[in-house]
C-alpha cells in the first residue's frame, strides 16, 4: 500500500510547479483596475501613463484608491513568498522556490492572465516580494525609493534607482544566495518596463508624484480637434479666392 505521507506530499517538481502557478495567478490580480471599479473611478489604463499601478491611480486625485492599490499590489507579492516560506519545507520547497514564487507573482503583475496580459510595472509587488524574502533587504530598498522620491519627486526615477540597488544590497550584505538570481531578473524586468519613463526623464517631460493627468479620451479629442484646424484654413482661403475672382469679373 502507498504511504499516507506520500499521498499528502506531491513529488518535488509538481510542488514547485503548483507554487509558481499559484503565485502567478495571485500576481495577475490587477488591483489598480479592481479598486478603481469598486470605487467608481475611471479605469487607470485610460488616463495618465496608462499604467495600472498605484502611482497612476494617484493621478485620478483619489488618494484612498491609490493607497489601497499600493497595499494590495504589495500583498500579492508578499503573500505567495510567505506561504512558501511557512509551508514549503514540508513539500521540499526551500528559499530558492520562495524567491522564484515571488518572481512569478511579479510576472503575473506585468502580464496578468485575467486582464489580457496588460499589466503594470511591478514596483509595489517587487517591494512585497523583497519584504517577504528578507525584511531588511526590503526595508533598505524601500528606503532608497523614499529618499530618491522625496528629493526628485519622480516615482519612476525612484523605482529605477531602487531596482538597481536591490541585487547589489543582496550580494554585498547577504551574499550570493539562491534568491539573488530571482531578485536580479526582477530588477531587470522592472527597468525594462520603465523604458518609456526613462525617455521622458531624459526629455524632461516625466510627470511628478501626485500630478493629475487628463483622461486619455479627452487628450485624444483635443488632439483630433487640433488636427482638424489646419484643414479649415485652406477651405476659408479658397472661399476668399473665389469671392475675389467673382469680384474681378464684375469689374
Amino acid at each position: 500500500m502507498t504511504s499516507p505521507d506520500l499521498l499528502a506530499a506531491p513529488p518535488f517538481p509538481v510542488a514547485v510547479a503548483l507554487a509558481l502557478l499559484a503565485a502567478y495567478a495571485i500576481g495577475s490580480l490587477s488591483f489598480a483596475v479592481i479598486v478603481s471599479r469598486f470605487m467608481g473611478l475611471a479605469d487607470p489604463r485610460s488616463y495618465g501613463s496608462g499604467n495600472p499601478g498605484a502611482t497612476n491611480v494617484l493621478r485620478s486625485g483619489n488618494k484612498a484608491a491609490a493607497v489601497l492599490t499600493l497595499v494590495f499590489d504589495a500583498l500579492k507579492g508578499f503573500v505567495p513568498v510567505l506561504l512558501v516560506v511557512l509551508y514549503g519545507p514540508r513539500f521540499g520547497l526551500g528559499e530558492g522556490t520562495a524567491a522564484f514564487a515571488g518572481l512569478a507573482a511579479f510576472m503575473g503583475h506585468l502580464w496578468p492572465v485575467f486582464f489580457r496580459f496588460q499589466g503594470g510595472k511591478g514596483v509595489a509587488t517587487a517591494a512585497g516580494v523583497l519584504l517577504a524574502l528578507n525584511p531588511w533587504l526590503g526595508a533598505a530598498t524601500l528606503a532608497t525609493w523614499v529618499i530618491i522620491a522625496a528629493f526628485f519627486r519622480y516615482s519612476s526615477l525612484a523605482s529605477l534607482v531602487a531596482a538597481a540597488f536591490a541585487p547589489f544590497y543582496q550580494a554585498l550584505i547577504w551574499g550570493v544566495e539562491p534568491a539573488l538570481l530571482a531578485i536580479a531578473v526582477m530588477s531587470l524586468l522592472l527597468v525594462w518596463r520603465h523604458e518609456g519613463n526613462i525617455r521622458k526623464l531624459l526629455a524632461g517631460t516625466e510627470s511628478r508624484l501626485g500630478q493629475k493627468a487628463a483622461p486619455a479620451a479627452a487628450a485624444a479629442a483635443a488632439h483630433a480637434q487640433h488636427e482638424r484646424k489646419p484643414h479649415d484654413k485652406p477651405h476659408d482661403h479658397k472661399q476668399h479666392d473665389h469671392k475675389h475672382h467673382v469680384h474681378r469679373k464684375g469689374h
